[in-house]
């Protein structure tokens, strides 16, 4: 006689051996299931076990039967959500079995427990890698199930316990960010039944179980809101009792309500107003949203309220001038928040060590949030950066966080440095009396790619002609470490990258341009001027612009990359490109043009003279005048071999062009064609 596997599983499992055998009927009771929950729980070699001996199946049936009691078939969940825990091949599985539909049926029955156990355990699968997230609403029976046949509605209740709201939340807002019109008919349902309803009782007394339903739908809301202009829209319109749902959650903002009340409706019209659901001149975000937000920022607010307070308004003004604006002058926000870099203090190390260990815990949230927000309130207003800048000892608490240990604080700390850098006068005075580019430059030599597209385009700024860190850097070894950036897959550090290297290049010396020539070599220009971005193709294109400046230089440079430059000039004339990269081409043959040398290349050069005529009779005014720049260079009669060039540029048909373009109503043409003629006249 075959011996069953029972020596591979832990007591108890023989008994389920036999149960999962095929033809043999073992009634099956609630404490075999129990038995079963307890022999896997932590243990994935059982899991497997049970999975290989088909388990699945069986307990898919039981959790399905109605003659099976609701103990039973709870049992059956949590057994299933356990096994869902496991490995990724547990989850493919389960998924072979058709569990998703057994577990979306169960949340039809009235009894909470059962639908908590089919809850978490569809949440379990939904945030496996392996579970495609539509597969909740591309079943036709799912939507039915879901919206129809009121399992929402059944979910809602779970919102009075607090325990419940991320079984709530899952992948739901991802989801919904595919713009699956099946959750927002959902979503709509949603809003319209009781729960939603108590969110516009405006008694002064509530059950707690009212105030827990409250709490929990705000905050599902919000998440939902988050960066979601298609639930965002639908919620801006919600009816409540008459009520719009925005004017619901501006009563929530009220100074009487509880701080959490307060701080997620404000969340809601946060997330509202970004995606464009609620204008940012709107009375409910200028006087009710931004001032309960700064409200959150005060000495009063426990240590979390007001990370929290402060990170969400950072959020709110991030893109508005007037927000930032008119935070900046509200309850002198500006230096409320230099106290946000006090903790943990040192009244709390001798008093209270209960205090210690809760200010540490928050001490790098809070230096993180007051960075964010002073990004954000120094992102356009020079007058704003002055402010921050002259807070006490801003630029210091700058520099350190660049070296924090904390990676999210080292983020908030550059953001702050690359609001900031956007002022001229704060990178002749405080960034050079501070050296902060030091710091930058070591962050920028191993980070996190996040952390690297936001420090270099620091350092862009930093790299301007008139910055006086500009030299330094240079001498730091820059050079190589942009050309590197130039070849990373992320797209923002292939731009930031091309960027810094153009503003490098911006009047540099011939030793400096050569070093960048060098460092990005023929192969890596010809990719860039080649890159699918056009924000690339451009930056390097003016990266070419400035290196072409100067007679010497373009001729210096012309003599060892002529033929590739020219080559690259005419792939992007004959390409389909917009006006702007075509006139940014054209320059730089213009300033080709200007050199001793290098414009025997262009005079040479039969293809590119036709297109450069071309473009004279362009339908353009930008692209015309960027031909003419290039002809008024090459007849310009002071220079040796004028006449050469002016008889060869005759016999092509230009001059009859000039004639034209000097009676165009354009005055820039008019004015460029006549110059150009008297050179001939001359």
């Amino acid at each position: 006689m075959m011996e069953l596997e029972e020596k591979v599983l832990s007591p108890g499992f023989g008994l389920w051996t036999i149960f999962l055998t095929p033809g043999l009927h073992l009634q099956p009771s609630t404490p075999r299931v129990r038995d079963m929950k307890n022999a896997v729980i932590g243990n994935n070699k059982q899991k497997a076990n049970l999975i290989v001996l088909g388990a699945v199946p069986r307990l898919l049936y039981l959790l399905q039967q109605e003659t099976s009691s609701t103990e039973l078939r709870t049992e059956c969940a949590v057994v299933l959500g356990s096994l869902a825990m496991g490995t990724e091949n547990n989850v493919k599985s389960l998924l072979d079995c058709h569990i998703i539909p057994a577990l979306l049926q169960g949340l039809l029955s009235p009894d909470l427990k059962f639908i908590e156990a089919c809850l978490r355990c569809l949440r379990t699968i939904f945030t496996s890698p392996v579970t495609p997230e539509e597969l909740l609403y591309t079943g036709p029976d799912h939507q039915t199930i879901l919206f129809n046949h009121g399992a929402v509605q059944n979910i809602a209740h779970l919102l009075v316990s607090t325990s419940y709201k991320s079984l709530l939340l899952g992948r739901a807002p991802r989801a919904v960010r595919h713009g699956d019109s099946i959750l927002l008919r959902g979503l709509q349902q949603f809003t319209h039944h009781d729960y939603c309803s108590n969110l516009s009782s405006d008694s002064g007394r509530w059950s707690v179980d009212s105030a827990l339903v409250r709490m929990q739908a705000l905050k599902c809301f919000s998440v939902l809101a988050f960066e979601n202009p298609q639930v965002s829209m639908t919620l801006v319109n919600v009816l409540v009792d008459g009520e719009l749902l925005p004017q619901i959650f501006v009563k929530m903002l009220q100074r009487d309500k509880p701080i959490e009340m307060q701080l997620t409706s404000a969340k809601c019209l946060t997330y509202m107003c970004r995606a464009g659901a609620i204008r940012t001149d709107d009375n409910c975000i200028v006087l009710k949203t931004l001032p309960c937000l700064v409200r959150m920022c005060s000495k009063e607010r426990l240590l979390e309220e007001r990370v929290e307070g402060a990170e969400t308004l950072a959020y709110l003004i991030e893109t508005d001038v007037e927000l930032q604006r008119i935070a900046s002058i509200t309850d002198h926000l500006i230096a409320m928040l230099a106290d946000y870099f006090k903790y943990p203090s040192s009244v709390s190390a001798i008093t209270d060590i209960k205090r210690l260990d809760h200010d540490l815990k928050h001490a790098h949230e809070l230096r993180q949030a007051a960075f964010k927000l002073y990004a954000s309130l120094g992102a356009n207003d020079e007058d704003i950066r002055k402010k921050i800048i002259e807070t006490e000892n801003m630029m210091d608490r700058i520099v350190n966080g660049l070296s924090e240990s904390s990676i999210k604080v080292r983020l908030a700390a550059v953001r702050c440095l690359h609001s900031l850098s956007r002022s001229v006068q704060q990178l002749r005075t405080s960034f050079q009396d501070h050296a902060v580019w030091k710091p930058l430059m070591k962050v920028l030599q191993n980070a996190p790619d996040e952390i690297l597209v936001v420090a270099s385009s620091t350092l862009c700024n930093l790299l301007l002609e008139f910055s006086p860190s500009k030299e330094p850097i240079l001498e730091s070894g820059a050079v190589e470490l942009l050309c590197s950036l130039t070849q990373s897959e992320n797209l923002a550090l292939r731009v930031n990258g091309i960027w810094a290297l153009m503003n490098m290049a911006f009047q540099a010396e011939q030793k400096i341009k050569s070093d960048i020539l060098r460092g990005l070599s023929t192969e890596q220009l010809f990719q860039l001027l080649s890159d699918s971005d056009v924000n690339v193709l451009m930056k390097t294109l003016g990266l070419l612009r400035n290196l072409l400046s100067t007679r010497p230089h373009i001729d210096h440079i012309m003599s060892t990359h002529g033929k590739q430059i020219m080559q690259a000039v005419t792939l992007i004339l004959e390409g389909e490109h917009n006006i702007e990269v075509k006139e940014q081409t054209l320059c730089i043959l213009a300033n080709i043009a200007d050199g001793t040398t290098a414009k025997e290349l262009i005079m040479t050069n039969d293809d590119i003279l036709q297109k450069i005529k071309y473009y004279m009779s362009h339908s353009n005014a930008k692209l015309q005048l960027a031909a003419m720049f290039c002809i008024s260079n090459l007849v310009w009669n002071e220079e040796e071999g004028s006449q050469e060039r002016q008889d060869k540029l005759r016999d092509m048909g230009i001059v009859d062009i000039l004639h034209k373009l000097s009676q165009s109503s354009d005055p820039n043409l008019c004015d460029k064609a006549k110059t150009a003629l008297q050179q001939y006249l001359a």
